[in-house]
């Protein structure tokens, strides 16, 4: 049975706003605090962001180049301190308004609230993290706006399994077919996916060389009046920028494959 498009998902990092760059400079300023002499660079990173969370992501670098010799006995203790610091150093730099939205996204989200369309967050990313991007992006807190604010460690395994996406889908009390996603990797589209979630992708420098097969539609990005997106994959060519509209209607069409 078809059913109406109801709420809209949000991935944060890469699909809110260009923050992958900026995670990237914190890491590397942390790294720097703690006297290690780890640097990693925009191509780097790009392989690291396959691996989904931060924490995760020092591991997975840990093991690679085989520095465990060089770190304290207590690993998992020493790469959470190290992590909390790069949060903070991030915070710090969101606070100097480094990190402004991706095109479309502050016009598509006011749009859908005064459409009655309900709002989730859903990242893998930090709630402090999430919290900061709210604050000095919109000046008010993310509860103020979503229904459900699905971020971080809330769930046993991170994308791209579906996990943080029925956590959110229980909190709306709402199915998948109700809901379309929004994410930029190919991690967070595999996780929607997985969930039963459809997808519309908006890629950014660290994501635009990922697999992106199944997903509803592909765009550079949302898109302004005066600043039109374009369809890199997909089924439905929406016009100069994503409103409600074509979301209902791209959301419409996937009900029907």
């Amino acid at each position: 049975m078809k059913s109406e498009l109801q709420a809209l998902l949000f991935d944060v990092d890469g699909t809110l706003a260009d923050t992958e760059e900026v995670h990237r400079q914190a890491f590397n300023e942390a790294f720097k605090a703690a006297g290690l002499d780890w640097v990693w660079s925009p191509g780097r990173y790009h392989e690291l962001l396959l691996v989904t969370g931060g924490k995760e992501r020092i591991r997975h670098y840990v093991r690679q180049q085989h520095l465990e010799s060089q770190l304290p006995p207590h690993l998992d203790e020493y790469i959470a301190g190290l992590h909390a610091s790069k949060t903070a150093i991030y915070i710090s730099m969101m606070s100097t308004g480094r990190v402004p939205l991706r095109p479309g996204v502050d016009r598509l989200i006011r749009e859908a609230r005064d459409k009655g369309l309900r709002l989730a967050i859903v990242t893998t990313t930090t709630p402090a993290n999430v919290s900061a991007l709210f604050k000095h992006s919109f000046g008010e807190h993310e509860d103020d706006w979503f229904d459900v604010v699905a971020a971080g460690s809330i769930v046993p395994h991170k994308k791209p399994a579906p996990d943080i996406y029925h956590y959110a889908l229980s909190k709306l009390g709402l199915s998948a077919g109700q809901c379309f996603a929004l994410e930029d990797s190919e991690n967070g589209l595999k996780s929607a996916l997985a969930a039963g979630v459809d997808v519309l992708v908006t890629v950014n420098q660290y994501t635009d060389r990922h697999n992106f097969s199944g997903a509803a539609v592909v765009l550079d990005h949302l898109g302004e009046p005066d600043n039109p997106c374009h369809m890199l994959q997909g089924c439905l060519q929406p016009g100069p920028f994503v409103d409600t509209g074509y979301l209902r209607r791209l959301h419409a069409l996937c009900q029907e494959t």
